[in-house]
């Protein structure tokens, strides 16, 4: 299978509504590697198990920038479209998965957090070996330097001080990826998934595409300041759940009040409205991470109101809610993050 380039992926879309989709399933991966932390890792059987599956299922890999333009610009994707993705920029990507996704001629997108890399840190990429990736369809984009938690402040610093320091982590991977690479995609995946509306702002502004670890599916009505991905390590590198997942469409959804980014000592609740339209709201579930099922309060025919059972422990905390299509082999998906903090952390909370 050939690299879907952005003149073959045009060509493969205009064969008609039947065979082609207006949403994105992407897939997110640390390391590749049998003897890493097993919450972030895949190891090299497990991930050509899912290249191969995804070879064999028809799926279409595309490059991650290209696919999302396509969508905010109202041009579909082919059927079964998805792209794969990687954080950190760990040396065993290249070692382990680089030559499973050369030989089925994926494309891919590696969010990269350059510090480790200048320094020479043996466990991660080296700028020749990106340019090496470069050729067999990697792009590289931007994970800030330092890998920090985005919103809490370091010791005696203001809130000024913060978004200058969050400006140059961001700002310093561009130069670098322009200089050393040729280019930046202008996309940023947030460490840890945190970010609050000061930094998506910085993003808007900035013209790029951030990335939030919420599993879900990408569409035109998807927050590109906060795109959700699919885990598909540790606990989700099963392949029955991968499958479930490449199969999820976005949640029909025209609001969402969450009570914003950060959660407190009660139980955190959202409000979902859904589009108008025949679904099977009966067969809506909602899990709060930790807890199991959430409560659900139908306010009226499209507004329900989902609330946790108690309230999160200091972290991040999520509740994610499907509900299968009219055919029943197809999920609608939708994740919410929210942030405890801990009562010795300064974090900005606006």
């Amino acid at each position: 299978m050939k690299l879907l380039s952005a003149a073959l992926l045009s060509a493969c879309c205009v064969t008609g509504a039947a065979h082609a989709q207006e949403y994105l399933p992407i897939l997110q991966y640390h390391h590749v590697d049998a003897s890493t932390p097993r919450s972030t890792s895949v190891s090299p059987d497990e991930f050509k198990q899912h290249m191969d599956y995804l070879k064999e299922a028809g799926y279409q890999v595309l490059d991650l920038a290209t696919a999302l333009q396509r969508i905010r610009s109202d041009q579909p994707l082919p059927d079964k479209a998805v792209a794969i993705t990687f954080d950190d920029a760990y040396l065993n990507i290249y070692e382990n998965g680089f030559p499973i996704l050369k030989e089925h001629g994926f494309p891919f997108t590696v969010f990269i957090n350059t510090g480790p890399i200048e320094r020479g840190h043996r466990s991660f990429l080296t700028w020749s070996q990106m340019k090496e990736m470069q050729k067999s369809g990697g792009v590289f984009a931007n994970h800030t330097v330092s890998h920090p938690y985005m919103l809490r402040l370091e010791e005696g610093e203001t809130v000024d001080q913060w978004e200058q320091r969050i400006q140059q982590e961001v700002s310093d991977v561009e130069s670098l990826l322009s200089s050393k690479l040729g280019s930046t995609p202008k996309m940023i995946a947030y460490p840890y998934g945190e970010s609050n509306e000061v930094v998506r702002n910085l993003i808007r502004d900035q013209d790029m595409v951030g990335f939030g670890q919420q599993s879900g599916v990408v569409s035109k009505d998807s927050d590109f300041a906060n795109l959700p991905r699919f885990p598909a390590a540790g606990p989700y590198a099963e392949l029955s759940s991968l499958k479930v997942k490449l199969r999820a469409k976005p949640m029909p959804l025209n609001a969402i009040e969450n009570g914003g980014d950060f959660a407190n000592e009660q139980p955190v609740k959202m409000t979902l409205t859904l589009k108008e339209g025949r679904y099977r709201k009966h067969d809506l579930n909602c899990y709060v991470a930790g807890q199991g099922k959430a409560s659900l309060n139908w306010v009226d025919d499209n507004v329900v109101v989902v609330e946790a059972e108690r309230a999160f422990p200091v972290g991040r905390g999520r509740i994610n809610c499907t509900m299968p299509d009219q055919s029943g082999r197809h999920y609608y998906w939708f994740s919410n993050v929210w942030i405890r903090t801990a009562s010795e952390q300064r974090y900005v909370t606006d």
